[in-house]
C-alpha cells in the first residue's frame, strides 16, 4: 500500500483526499468505435475505502468504462479526475504507476512463465542488472498466502486451473499495492470456499482506503461487500443507488429493463431414460481414481466439487483432451475406444470448454465459420472445398434457433458478448448432432439474461432425449438445473444425490469429504 494511503490522507497531492471523498470520478465519459457508441455520458465516482459495484448486462458498456479508467482505450469525450486531478492515461502501464490496477475478466497470463514471473512481469526485484529470483519468489509467495492459495511460485502457469490461473491474476493485482482497484469478475470460476478468502482481502483493503470497483453477475453476493452500486444499460448510466437501500430484483429489473421473476426456467416434465452414458473404474494417476457413474438419457447431471476436485479432469478424460489410465466408456451401450478429442466428437460426445475463449472459440474468425467447425465435412463439397453458400445457411439457422445477437454472421466473434460466444458454441455441437454434452462453467461471465437462456436450451436439449452434464462451481445453478449431482472430492466421487432431496449443505458436506464415501442416493 502507498505511504499513507491507510490513513485516508495523502499530503503529496495537490488536492489530498480523505477517507470517504471522491478518489476517481468519471465524468460524461463517452466512447465510440466503428459503427458502434459502447458509451453515452456515463458518469461514475469512486471513493476511498468503498466497494462500488457496476452492473449490466454483456453490451451495456462495464468493461469498456473500466478499460478507460485502466488505460486500455481513450475516451471519445468525458474527464478522468483522480484523486483530484484531470488525468488522461495513454496505457496501462500510465494508469498502473499511478495506483490504478485492474483484474481483467479474460486472464491475461503467459503461460510458458512461472506463477511469480506472471505476478512481477516487468516490474520484477533486481539486484544490480539482474533479477533478484530469491525475493521475486518470496515476494509472489507473500502474495499467494495473503490469498490463501497454496501455489507453488515457481510454477508454470500453463499447467494451472482456470480458477487457479484467476487467483494469480488477483494476486498481480495486489502486488501492485493500488489505490483504485478494478476487479472484473474475480469469483467467475472461483470456488464458495475461494471466493470467502478473496471477500476477506476485499474487506481487509477497504480498511486500508483502497477504492474498490466490482464488476460481476453474481449479484446475490454482493451483499457481503458492496457499499454502492451502479447499474449500465446500453451505454447509458440507469441509477446509482446504495447497496442496502436496493434489492437484487431492483438491480436486475434496472440492467434488463424489464422483471426476472425465475432464475431457472421451469424444467419440461419428462420421465427418466434408459442410460446413455456409463463410466466405470476411470482413474488417472494422481489425480483421479474410480470414478464412476451413468447418465440416463434426456437427463442434466451435475458435477460438483471444489477447485482441484477433479470435476474438470474427468469431464476431459472422457472426451479424450487429457489421458487417462485405465476405465471404460459405453455409449448407447456401446463400448467407445476415445484416444481424442477427434474420436470423442466422431462417437457423439461434446465438451464445452469453462475457458471458451481459448479452447472452444477460433475468436478472431466469424460466426458461421466456428459455427461449423466442428463438422466441417457437412458444408465441404466432394473435393473437400467449404461451400460457403451451404455454411452460411447452417450458421443462419442457429443463429436463429438460439436468438444469437450478431450483426451478421459474418462478424468475429471475439465482438460479441459472452453469452452469444456461448451459444455460437453451443450451436456447433448441435449441428454436429452430439448425443452427450458436458457443459463446464456454461455461464461464467455471463449476465443474468443470457443466463436464463442458457440454461433454457439446456432443458430444451435434455428434452429431446439429449444427455447433459453440467459442471458448475454454483451450487444454486447445480440445485436449479439438475436432476441428479455427482459431488467429487478429491478425484473421487464422494457421492450421487437426488438433486430435489438434497440442498447446498449437504453438498458441500460431500464436497468437504464429511458425507459417506461412494454414497448412492
Amino acid at each position: 500500500m502507498p505511504d499513507g494511503a491507510s490513513a485516508g490522507l495523502r499530503p503529496d497531492l495537490p488536492h489530498p483526499v480523505r477517507a470517504g471523498e471522491d478518489l476517481l470520478f468519471l465524468d460524461a465519459i463517452s466512447k465510440e468505435f466503428p459503427g458502434v457508441r459502447a458509451l453515452q455520458g456515463v458518469s461514475f465516482d469512486l471513493r476511498r475505502g468503498e466497494v462500488h459495484a457496476v452492473c449490466g448486462e454483456n453490451g451495456a458498456g462495464k468493461s469498456t468504462l473500466m478499460k478507460i479508467v485502466s488505460g486500455v482505450f481513450a475516451p471519445t469525450a468525458g474527464r478522468i479526475v483522480y484523486k483530484g486531478v484531470e488525468r488522461r492515461f495513454s496505457s496501462p502501464l500510465d494508469a498502473e504507476a499511478l495506483g490504478i490496477a485492474i483484474i481483467h475478466q479474460e486472464l491475461n497470463l503467459v503461460p510458458h512463465l512461472s506463477v511469480a514471473e506472471n505476478i512481477y512481469l516487468a516490474r520484477e526485484p533486481r539486484r544490480g542488472f539482474l533479477v533478484d529470483r530469491k525475493a521475486l519468489r518470496t515476494n509472489a509467495a507473500a502474495c499467494l498466502a495473503r490469498l490463501g492459495v497454496a501455489i507453488d511460485p515457481d510454477r508454470p502457469v500453463r499447467g494451472l486451473s482456470v480458477a487457479q490461473c484467476q487467483m494469480v491474476e488477483i494476486a498481480k493485482a495486489l502486488s501492485l499495492n493500488a489505490e483504485v482497484l478494478i476487479m472484473d469478475e474475480p469469483t467467475s470460476s472461483l470456488t464458495e470456499q475461494e471466493t470467502r478468502r478473496l471477500f476477506k482481502v476485499i474487506h481487509d483493503l477497504k480498511a486500508a482506503g483502497v477504492g474498490i470497483v466490482y464488476i460481476s453477475h453474481r449479484l446475490d453476493e454482493m451483499a457481503e461487500i458492496v457499499d454502492r452500486v451502479t447499474v449500465l444499460r446500453d451505454g447509458h448510466h440507469v441509477a446509482t443507488t446504495d447497496f442496502a437501500a436496493t434489492t437484487v430484483d431492483e438491480i436486475v429489473a434496472r440492467m434488463v429493463g424489464r422483471s426476472l421473476e425465475e432464475k431457472f426456467p421451469e424444467r419440461t416434465s419428462r420421465p427418466a431414460g434408459d442410460c446413455l452414458l456409463k463410466v466405470e473404474g476411470l482413474a488417472r494417476s494422481g489425480v483421479f481414481a474410480d470414478v464412476g457413474f451413468e447418465l440416463r438419457r434426456g437427463e442434466i447431471l451435475g458435477f460438483a466439487g471444489l477447485m482441484g476436485s477433479g470435476r474438470t479432469e474427468v469431464a476431459r478424460a472422457i472426451f479424450g483432451a487429457d489421458p487417462r489410465d485405465a476405465g471404460t466408456v459405453t455409449l448407447e451401450g456401446r463400448r467407445l475406444d476415445i484416444r481424442s478429442p477427434r474420436d470423442a466428437i466422431a462417437a457423439g460426445l461434446a465438451y464445452l470448454s469453462e475457458d471458451r475463449k481459448a479452447q472452444g472459440l477460433a475468436i478472431k474468425m466469424p460466426v458461421d465459420a466456428n459455427m461449423t467447425l466442428a463438422n466441417m465435412e457437412a458444408v465441404s463439397n466432394r473435393f473437400g472445398l467449404i461451400d460457403f453458400a451451404r455454411e452460411a445457411e447452417v450458421a443462419r439457422r442457429y443463429v436463429d434457433l438460439l436468438n444469437i445477437r450478431t450483426p451478421t454472421i459474418h462478424q468475429p466473434v471475439r465482438l460479441l458478448s459472452g453469452g452469444n460466444q456461448q451459444k455460437i458454441i453451443i450451436g456447433k455441437w448441435l449441428f454436429r448432432k452430439s448425443r452427450v454434452l458436458f457443459f463446464d462453467e456454461p455461464t461464467r461471465g455471463i449476465d443474468v439474461g443470457a443466463k436464463f437462456a442458457i440454461y433454457r436450451i439446456m432443458d430444451e436439449l435434455a428434452a429431446e432425449g439429449i444427455g447433459v452434464v453440467l459442471i458448475s462451481s454454483e451450487l444454486p445453478e447445480i440445485l436449479g438445473m439438475t436432476d441428479r449431482v455427482c459431488v467429487f472430492h478429491q478425484g473421487r466421487i464422494a457421492g450421487i444425490l437426488e438433486t430435489a432431496r438434497t440442498d447446498q449443505e449437504e453438498i458441500m458436506r460431500y464436497a468437504s469429504g464429511y458425507g459417506p464415501a461412494h454414497s448412492r442416493h
